[in-house]
This record gives structure tokens, sequence and C-alpha cells, in this order.
């Protein structure tokens, strides 16, 4: 789910719903990131109306405002939260991952990742959430960062990999 706005963001937030409750597969990436916290923070936090700043640039207190630095076209260091998904899939604890991104996290909404389960897994090297994946699920993984870009230079992603693995675990788990 990259990219943003969508053209129906009610749906795209019901479908992050429905893998949220349901176990199934998910992988957000740079606008799937943006709307699983939006999803989560309707869902967890309480916020009646996460606000979206591009697509609600008067909200009073959206939970995604401007990255304070676009990250359009850029690059840049990972550093993965010791012992998440993130950091055993990649088999490292940083990597150098690709964005093509405006929009992220607000810093005042940061917090309500510390309580879990929905907690950070990645972060760049000013500290700011890069990734985030959900305890207890499956595969519950958003990014803001692409990694199914690393396919543009010809490399394989291990992130994409594992979820196609997920994905088709899950499949199988429903077929038999």
């Amino acid at each position: 789910m990259p990219a943003s706005p969508y053209a129906d963001t009610a749906g795209a937030l019901a479908a992050i719903r429905f893998a949220r409750e349901t176990g199934r597969p998910y992988l957000g990436t740079c606008g799937g990131f943006q709307h699983a916290i939006r999803e989560y923070a309707a869902a967890a936090w309480g916020i009646a109306r996460p606000a979206h700043a591009e697509t609600d640039p008067g909200a009073a207190d959206p939970v995604i405002t401007p990255l304070a630095c676009g990250l359009v076209e850029k690059s840049g260091v990972v550093h993965f939260a010791p012992g998440s998904r993130l950091a055993r899939i990649y088999g490292t604890p940083r990597a150098t991952e690709t964005y093509h991104c405006r929009y992220g996290l607000s810093p005042r909404h940061a917090a309500g990742l510390d309580a879990g389960p929905l907690r950070v897994a990645a972060c760049d090297d000013a500290g700011e959430v890069r990734a985030i994946e959900l305890d207890g699920h499956p595969f519950f993984v958003a990014t803001l960062f692409q990694p199914e870009r690393a396919t543009l230079e010809g490399r394989a992603q291990p992130l994409v990999a594992a979820f196609a693995a997920a994905a088709a675990a899950a499949r199988d788990v429903r077929a038999a």
C-alpha cells in the first residue's frame, strides 16, 4: 500500500483493520505506514478522527504530519529495534533503505507506540520512527521507507520476501 492520498481512504483503513484483526499478513509502505498509524490510532489510542495533514491540512492535531525533511528520492540508514521482526528479517542491526515520502508519524503521537502492542521497529539516525510492527500478529509491518524500490536496482529485498512467505503460509493455513 504505497502512495497517498488514496482514492478510498475508508476502504484502505477498513482493509488495514481487517488484516490487523484477523491475523492476515500486512505490509504497508509509505502511505500504507501512514494509514496503519491512522487505523491503529482510532482503534487503540481512542482518537476519533485521526487526521492526515495531507488530506486535512486544517486539522488541529493530525497523527500524520509533514516530515521535517521530505524523503522524496532519498536513501537513509534505518536502525532496527533489538529483537524486532525487522531485525530478524534483515539479520543486521541496520540497513540503508530508499524513500519517496513526504509525511510521517507526528512526533507528538509517537509516544503512543511506547505502550504496545504496536511498537517502533526502526528509526532513522535522528531517532524518527521509520517502521512499526504489531506484537502477537503473524505479520503486520509498516515502513515509511519503501523496500519494494530495491527492485528498481535489481536487488532482492528481505522484507518483501518475508511478506511473500507470510502470505503464502497464511494461504496454506486457510486452504487446509
